[in-house]
Protein backbone atom coordinates (compact mmCIF):
# COMPACT_ATOMS: atom_id res chain seq x y z
CA UNK A 1 0.00 0.00 0.00
CA UNK A 2 0.94 3.63 -0.34
CA UNK A 3 1.17 5.15 3.12
CA UNK A 4 1.54 8.80 4.06
CA UNK A 5 3.16 9.25 7.48
CA UNK A 6 1.75 12.57 8.64
CA UNK A 7 3.51 14.16 11.59
CA UNK A 8 3.51 17.40 13.56
CA UNK A 9 5.31 20.31 11.95
CA UNK A 10 8.12 20.56 14.50
CA UNK A 11 10.82 23.24 14.61
CA UNK A 12 14.47 22.09 14.90
CA UNK A 13 14.81 23.83 18.28
CA UNK A 14 11.58 22.37 19.71
CA UNK A 15 11.61 20.76 23.18
CA UNK A 16 12.24 17.00 23.39
CA UNK A 17 8.60 16.03 23.80
CA UNK A 18 7.83 17.64 20.43
CA UNK A 19 10.95 16.31 18.70
CA UNK A 20 9.90 12.81 19.76
CA UNK A 21 7.20 12.86 17.09
CA UNK A 22 9.89 13.12 14.40
CA UNK A 23 11.77 10.18 15.92
CA UNK A 24 8.55 8.19 15.90
CA UNK A 25 7.76 9.22 12.31
CA UNK A 26 11.15 8.04 11.05
CA UNK A 27 10.80 4.75 12.94
CA UNK A 28 7.26 4.17 11.68
CA UNK A 29 8.35 4.93 8.12
CA UNK A 30 11.22 2.45 8.40
CA UNK A 31 8.89 -0.23 9.76
CA UNK A 32 6.38 0.35 6.97
CA UNK A 33 9.13 0.09 4.35
CA UNK A 34 10.33 -3.14 5.97
CA UNK A 35 6.74 -4.37 5.57
CA UNK A 36 7.00 -3.56 1.83
CA UNK A 37 4.78 -0.48 1.77
CA UNK A 38 5.50 2.63 -0.27
CA UNK A 39 6.04 5.44 2.23
CA UNK A 40 6.05 9.23 2.17
CA UNK A 41 6.60 11.48 5.19
CA UNK A 42 5.16 14.97 5.47
CA UNK A 43 4.43 17.60 8.13
CA UNK A 44 0.80 18.42 8.81
CA UNK A 45 -0.62 21.79 7.86
CA UNK A 46 -3.90 23.36 8.92
CA UNK A 47 -4.03 25.49 5.78
CA UNK A 48 -6.91 23.97 3.76
CA UNK A 49 -5.38 24.58 0.33
CA UNK A 50 -1.94 23.27 1.30
CA UNK A 51 -3.50 20.28 3.04
CA UNK A 52 -5.55 19.33 0.00
CA UNK A 53 -2.52 19.73 -2.26
CA UNK A 54 -0.52 17.46 0.07
CA UNK A 55 -3.24 14.82 0.16
CA UNK A 56 -3.94 14.96 -3.57
CA UNK A 57 -0.25 14.57 -4.33
CA UNK A 58 0.30 11.68 -1.93
CA UNK A 59 -2.40 9.39 -3.39
CA UNK A 60 -2.14 7.43 -0.14
CA UNK A 61 -4.19 4.34 0.58
CA UNK A 62 -3.77 5.01 4.30
CA UNK A 63 -2.52 7.98 6.33
CA UNK A 64 -0.52 7.05 9.42
CA UNK A 65 -1.51 9.93 11.68
CA UNK A 66 1.30 10.98 14.05
CA UNK A 67 0.15 14.56 14.54
CA UNK A 68 0.52 15.08 18.30
CA UNK A 69 0.10 18.84 18.26
CA UNK A 70 -0.25 21.97 16.18
CA UNK A 71 2.06 24.90 16.88
CA UNK A 72 3.35 22.99 19.88
CA UNK A 73 -0.08 22.54 21.46
CA UNK A 74 -1.47 19.04 21.95
CA UNK A 75 -4.97 20.43 22.45
CA UNK A 76 -5.06 21.19 18.71
CA UNK A 77 -4.11 17.65 17.63
CA UNK A 78 -7.77 16.73 16.90
CA UNK A 79 -7.66 19.11 13.93
CA UNK A 80 -5.70 16.45 12.03
CA UNK A 81 -8.26 13.61 12.22
CA UNK A 82 -11.01 16.15 11.53
CA UNK A 83 -9.37 17.28 8.29
CA UNK A 84 -8.45 13.72 7.32
CA UNK A 85 -12.06 12.59 7.83
CA UNK A 86 -13.44 15.52 5.84
CA UNK A 87 -11.03 14.73 3.03
CA UNK A 88 -12.25 11.13 3.00
CA UNK A 89 -8.93 9.56 3.96
CA UNK A 90 -8.42 6.24 5.69
CA UNK A 91 -6.24 7.03 8.70
CA UNK A 92 -4.82 5.41 11.80
CA UNK A 93 -5.56 6.21 15.43
CA UNK A 94 -8.42 8.03 17.07
CA UNK A 95 -11.14 10.05 15.42
CA UNK A 96 -11.63 13.74 16.17
CA UNK A 97 -14.36 13.45 18.81
CA UNK A 98 -12.55 10.80 20.85
CA UNK A 99 -9.26 12.65 20.71
CA UNK A 100 -10.81 16.01 21.62
CA UNK A 101 -12.69 14.54 24.59
CA UNK A 102 -9.75 12.61 26.01
CA UNK A 103 -7.40 15.56 25.50
CA UNK A 104 -9.57 17.49 27.96
CA UNK A 105 -8.76 15.79 31.27
CA UNK A 106 -11.57 17.28 33.40
CA UNK A 107 -14.15 16.47 30.71
CA UNK A 108 -12.76 12.94 30.51
CA UNK A 109 -13.11 12.55 34.27
CA UNK A 110 -16.72 13.75 34.21
CA UNK A 111 -17.57 11.22 31.51
CA UNK A 112 -15.82 8.45 33.41
CA UNK A 113 -17.79 9.20 36.56
CA UNK A 114 -21.04 9.37 34.63
CA UNK A 115 -20.27 5.88 33.31
CA UNK A 116 -19.42 4.55 36.77
CA UNK A 117 -15.67 4.29 36.20
CA UNK A 118 -13.65 5.46 39.23
CA UNK A 119 -11.27 8.37 38.83
CA UNK A 120 -9.60 10.60 41.45
CA UNK A 121 -11.53 13.65 42.61
CA UNK A 122 -10.65 17.01 41.13
CA UNK A 123 -11.38 20.73 41.12
CA UNK A 124 -11.10 23.47 38.52
CA UNK A 125 -10.76 27.24 38.59
CA UNK A 126 -12.27 29.73 38.96
CA UNK A 127 -14.84 28.23 41.36
CA UNK A 128 -12.59 25.37 42.59
CA UNK A 129 -15.77 23.54 43.59
CA UNK A 130 -15.06 20.55 45.81
CA UNK A 131 -11.45 21.47 46.53
CA UNK A 132 -10.44 20.18 49.96
CA UNK A 133 -7.56 20.76 52.34
CA UNK A 134 -5.77 17.62 51.07
CA UNK A 135 -2.93 16.69 48.73
CA UNK A 136 -3.50 17.30 45.02
CA UNK A 137 -1.45 17.21 41.85
CA UNK A 138 -1.81 20.33 39.70
CA UNK A 139 -1.93 19.31 36.03
CA UNK A 140 -2.52 20.84 32.62
CA UNK A 141 -6.14 20.39 31.57
CA UNK A 142 -5.38 20.07 27.86
CA UNK A 143 -1.74 19.05 27.38
CA UNK A 144 0.01 15.70 27.76
CA UNK A 145 3.67 14.57 27.81
CA UNK A 146 3.91 15.47 31.53
CA UNK A 147 3.67 19.13 30.58
CA UNK A 148 4.65 21.27 33.57
CA UNK A 149 4.99 18.34 35.98
CA UNK A 150 7.78 18.51 38.55
CA UNK A 151 8.01 17.87 42.29
CA UNK A 152 6.30 21.18 42.98
CA UNK A 153 3.11 20.11 41.26
CA UNK A 154 2.13 17.93 44.23
CA UNK A 155 0.68 20.38 46.74
CA UNK A 156 -1.27 20.25 50.00
CA UNK A 157 -3.56 23.05 51.17
CA UNK A 158 -6.22 24.99 49.32
CA UNK A 159 -4.31 28.25 48.96
CA UNK A 160 -1.10 26.49 47.88
CA UNK A 161 -3.01 24.52 45.27
CA UNK A 162 -4.56 27.67 43.84
CA UNK A 163 -1.17 29.40 43.88
CA UNK A 164 0.49 26.52 41.98
CA UNK A 165 -2.21 26.60 39.30
CA UNK A 166 -1.80 30.36 38.97
CA UNK A 167 1.99 30.02 38.68
CA UNK A 168 1.64 27.36 35.99
CA UNK A 169 -0.74 29.55 34.04
CA UNK A 170 1.71 32.45 34.19
CA UNK A 171 4.63 30.25 33.12
CA UNK A 172 3.01 28.00 30.52
CA UNK A 173 -0.38 29.51 29.69
CA UNK A 174 -3.36 27.26 29.07
CA UNK A 175 -5.74 25.71 31.60
CA UNK A 176 -4.80 23.96 34.85
CA UNK A 177 -6.74 21.92 37.37
CA UNK A 178 -6.09 20.02 40.60
CA UNK A 179 -6.55 16.26 40.88
CA UNK A 180 -6.56 14.32 44.13
CA UNK A 181 -3.07 12.83 44.47
CA UNK A 182 -3.21 9.05 44.80
CA UNK A 183 0.09 8.06 46.38
CA UNK A 184 -0.08 4.51 45.07
CA UNK A 185 1.06 2.25 42.28
CA UNK A 186 1.03 3.51 38.69
CA UNK A 187 0.12 1.50 35.59
CA UNK A 188 0.35 2.62 31.95
CA UNK A 189 -1.61 0.14 29.87
CA UNK A 190 -1.45 -0.07 26.07
CA UNK A 191 -4.56 -1.06 24.13
CA UNK A 192 -4.50 -2.06 20.46
CA UNK A 193 -7.52 -2.43 18.22
CA UNK A 194 -8.02 -5.83 16.64
CA UNK A 195 -10.62 -7.17 14.21
CA UNK A 196 -12.78 -8.32 17.15
CA UNK A 197 -12.32 -5.36 19.48
CA UNK A 198 -9.66 -3.92 21.76
CA UNK A 199 -6.67 -6.02 22.78
CA UNK A 200 -5.20 -5.08 26.17
CA UNK A 201 -1.44 -5.62 25.91
CA UNK A 202 0.75 -6.77 28.83
CA UNK A 203 0.39 -4.24 31.62
CA UNK A 204 3.30 -2.00 32.55
CA UNK A 205 3.75 -0.83 36.13
CA UNK A 206 5.99 2.20 36.63
CA UNK A 207 8.11 1.43 39.69
CA UNK A 208 9.97 4.21 41.51
CA UNK A 209 13.15 2.42 42.56
CA UNK A 210 15.36 3.76 45.38
CA UNK A 211 13.13 6.82 45.41
CA UNK A 212 13.74 9.45 48.12
CA UNK A 213 10.98 9.41 50.72
CA UNK A 214 10.56 13.17 50.54
CA UNK A 215 9.89 13.25 46.79
CA UNK A 216 6.46 12.58 45.25
CA UNK A 217 6.25 9.44 43.14
CA UNK A 218 5.29 10.90 39.77
CA UNK A 219 6.45 10.44 36.19
CA UNK A 220 7.28 14.09 35.57
CA UNK A 221 8.65 15.90 32.55
CA UNK A 222 12.29 15.17 33.42
CA UNK A 223 11.60 11.47 33.92
CA UNK A 224 9.99 11.27 30.49
CA UNK A 225 12.37 13.37 28.45
CA UNK A 226 15.83 13.36 30.07
CA UNK A 227 17.10 9.80 29.77
CA UNK A 228 20.24 10.51 31.82
CA UNK A 229 18.36 12.01 34.77
CA UNK A 230 17.86 10.31 38.13
CA UNK A 231 14.12 10.53 37.62
CA UNK A 232 14.32 8.63 34.32
CA UNK A 233 16.83 6.00 35.43
CA UNK A 234 14.96 5.22 38.65
CA UNK A 235 11.49 5.11 37.09
CA UNK A 236 11.49 1.54 35.81
CA UNK A 237 8.86 -0.24 33.74
CA UNK A 238 7.89 -3.67 35.14
CA UNK A 239 5.65 -6.30 33.57
CA UNK A 240 4.03 -9.41 35.03
CA UNK A 241 1.07 -8.23 37.13
CA UNK A 242 -1.17 -10.66 35.23
CA UNK A 243 0.73 -13.58 36.78
CA UNK A 244 1.51 -12.10 40.19
CA UNK A 245 -1.87 -10.46 40.87
CA UNK A 246 -4.49 -11.87 38.52
CA UNK A 247 -7.44 -10.23 40.27
CA UNK A 248 -5.91 -6.74 39.98
CA UNK A 249 -4.96 -7.44 36.37
CA UNK A 250 -8.49 -8.55 35.56
CA UNK A 251 -9.92 -5.36 37.08
CA UNK A 252 -7.48 -3.20 35.10
CA UNK A 253 -8.33 -5.06 31.89
CA UNK A 254 -12.06 -4.58 32.40
CA UNK A 255 -11.57 -0.87 33.00
CA UNK A 256 -9.43 -0.50 29.87
CA UNK A 257 -12.11 -2.21 27.79
CA UNK A 258 -14.77 -0.02 29.39
CA UNK A 259 -12.79 3.13 28.57
CA UNK A 260 -12.46 1.97 24.97
CA UNK A 261 -16.24 1.56 24.80
CA UNK A 262 -17.15 4.80 26.59
CA UNK A 263 -14.98 7.02 24.42
CA UNK A 264 -15.48 5.10 21.15
CA UNK A 265 -11.74 4.64 20.74
CA UNK A 266 -10.12 3.34 17.56
CA UNK A 267 -6.62 2.30 16.53
CA UNK A 268 -4.56 2.36 19.70
CA UNK A 269 -4.51 4.14 23.04
CA UNK A 270 -2.99 4.11 26.51
CA UNK A 271 -4.92 4.17 29.77
CA UNK A 272 -3.09 5.44 32.85
CA UNK A 273 -4.05 4.27 36.33
CA UNK A 274 -3.16 4.75 39.95
CA UNK A 275 -4.01 1.97 42.40
CA UNK A 276 -5.01 3.31 45.81
CA UNK A 277 -3.80 1.86 49.10
CA UNK A 278 -6.99 -0.18 49.41
CA UNK A 279 -6.34 -1.84 46.03
CA UNK A 280 -8.86 0.19 43.99
CA UNK A 281 -7.70 1.09 40.46
CA UNK A 282 -8.60 4.62 39.39
CA UNK A 283 -8.29 5.96 35.85
CA UNK A 284 -6.08 9.05 35.65
CA UNK A 285 -6.37 9.77 31.94
CA UNK A 286 -6.65 8.27 28.48
CA UNK A 287 -4.08 9.06 25.81
CA UNK A 288 -5.27 8.55 22.22
CA UNK A 289 -1.92 9.76 20.90
CA UNK A 290 0.56 7.71 22.96
CA UNK A 291 4.20 7.68 21.92
CA UNK A 292 5.02 4.80 19.59
CA UNK A 293 8.73 5.35 19.07
CA UNK A 294 10.70 2.08 19.43
CA UNK A 295 11.81 2.99 22.97
CA UNK A 296 8.35 4.03 24.15
CA UNK A 297 6.12 2.11 26.52
CA UNK A 298 3.67 1.06 23.83
CA UNK A 299 6.38 -0.74 21.87
CA UNK A 300 7.65 -2.34 25.09
CA UNK A 301 4.17 -3.71 25.85
CA UNK A 302 3.85 -5.02 22.29
CA UNK A 303 7.22 -6.77 22.62
CA UNK A 304 6.01 -8.45 25.82
CA UNK A 305 3.01 -9.69 23.85
CA UNK A 306 5.34 -11.10 21.18
CA UNK A 307 5.03 -8.43 18.52
CA UNK A 308 8.13 -6.97 16.92
CA UNK A 309 8.13 -3.23 16.26
CA UNK A 310 7.46 -3.82 12.56
CA UNK A 311 4.53 -6.10 13.45
CA UNK A 312 3.10 -3.52 15.84
CA UNK A 313 3.14 -0.82 13.18
CA UNK A 314 1.48 -3.21 10.72
CA UNK A 315 -1.26 -3.97 13.28
CA UNK A 316 -1.92 -0.24 13.76
CA UNK A 317 -2.03 0.23 9.99
CA UNK A 318 -4.50 -2.65 9.59
CA UNK A 319 -6.74 -1.20 12.31
CA UNK A 320 -7.36 1.87 10.15
CA UNK A 321 -9.62 -0.30 7.98
CA UNK A 322 -11.68 -1.82 10.80
CA UNK A 323 -13.94 1.22 11.17
CA UNK A 324 -14.61 1.58 7.44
Amino acid sequence: MKVLVLHSDVAPDAPPDELDTLIAADAVAAALKANRHQVELAPFTTDPARFRKLMDGAHADVVFNLVEGVDGLGQHAPIAPKMLFEYGAVFTGAEEAAMAMTNDKPSTKRKLLDAGVPTPGWAEPPEWSGLQDATYIVKSSLEDASHGLDDGCVVKGIEKIKARASDCYKKFGGKWFAEEFIDGREFNIAVLQGPNGPLVLPMAEMVFEAWPADRPRIVGYTAKWDDASFESVQTVRHFGVETREPELAAALKRMCERCWEIFDLTGYARVDFRVAADGRPLVLEINTNPGIAPDAGFAAAAAQFGLSYDQLIERILEAAWYRR
